[in-house]
């Protein structure tokens, strides 16, 4: 597998306890896990926090399917920024001759690409992209924007790896702002404090950092330096196993990289219309749930007590 990243071996003996403990349930795919009863108690009970956090705003809930339409993804320019993370979906189309080859090589675990053809569809990389044209379609917004709670649904990313944190499969809980510009940040920032309360809250040592995104090739390096250089991303870090902290929630200002996409506007006052900017904020419901394990441990019986009051367990 060329685009293996092997753990380290701390990453690699968290990992194995983990599967011993029945956190996690091996499918032979790196990356690809299924979670035990103890695994959801506490992703589930941290998703429950998110939720109480954010109803005060009182967010309109979309729940989208874990695929997207491939023409969303192309409109948005993520084959350009992140080729190496996108997952497409195929399927067969062909006659009955080449339905027998197709299953010949399969059970041989051969290659059976050739009698594949791409959908039009792909796995979704972020829960936040099919909420933008379902607004825009709406038409100008009212001043102060939307606020939508996407829920915490599978998303998709190609890069398997020896790290427990760093999963092709995750449930990513993400909240979208539409708006003025102005609001927006006010909302993101707010946002990045609030999840460093919800953290700790639970007993994590949680720090706030700049980021930038993993954009691909040359042309990315100078996007991610860019983006950090405007302060465009920021993510929430909490130490799980390896040399560096992991992002575990991450808070991006995408300007009006969407709305010039799909349209998003504001209705002015005069009745015109002004370009909407957008953010999110999204928490890695895996990643704070390996947090939590690898700092108050395997037996969930032993944690603090405010701990598990706090996660309802």
């Amino acid at each position: 597998m060329a685009d293996f990243r092997p753990g380290t071996p701390d990453q690699e003996e968290f990992l194995r306890e983990l599967l011993g403990a029945g956190y996690l349930i091996e499918s032979g795919v790196p990356g690809v896990y299924g979670r035990g009863e103890a695994f959801e108690r506490v992703r589930l009970g941290f998703d429950a926090k998110v939720t109480a956090a954010s109803e005060e705003e009182s967010p309109e809930h979309m729940v989208f399917p874990p695929l997207l339409p491939r023409r969303q993804m192309e409109d948005v320019g993520y084959l350009q920024s992140f080729p190496h993370l996108a997952c497409t979906v195929f399927s067969f189309d062909g006659d009955e001759e080449q339905a027998a080859e197709q299953e010949h090589r399969a059970a041989a675990h051969e290659d059976w690409s050739d009698f594949q053809e791409m959908t039009d569809l792909v796995l979704k990389p972020a829960a936040c992209y099919p909420v933008y044209p379902a607004i825009a379609a709406r038409g100008p917004l009212a001043p102060g924007g939307v606020l939508v709670d996407a829920g915490g649904t599978y998303v998709f990313r190609h890069e398997p790896s020896g790290d427990p944190a760093r999963l092709q499969a995750f449930h990513q809980r993400e909240i979208v702002r539409i708006g003025e510009p102005e609001t927006v940040v006010e909302w993101r920032n707010r946002w990045r404090d609030r999840s460093l309360e919800l953290l700790r809250s639970v007993g994590l040592d949680a720090v706030p950092d700049v980021a930038s995104d993993p954009f691909f090739g040359r042309s990315g390096r100078l996007l991610a330096r860019s983006q950090r250089a405007q302060e465009l991303k920021f993510e929430v870090l909490v130490q799980i196993a390896g040399p560096e902290p992991t992002a575990v929630a991450s808070f991006n200002y995408h300007q009006d990289h969407f709305s010039a996409v799909y349209g998003l506007e504001m209705a002015a006052d005069d009745g015109g219309d002004t370009t909407a900017h957008t953010a999110c904020l999204g928490f890695g419901l895996e990643r704070i749930t390996l947090a939590l394990v690898r700092t108050h441990g395997l037996d969930q019986e032993g944690w603090p007590a405010a701990v598990l009051a706090e996660l309802g367990i």
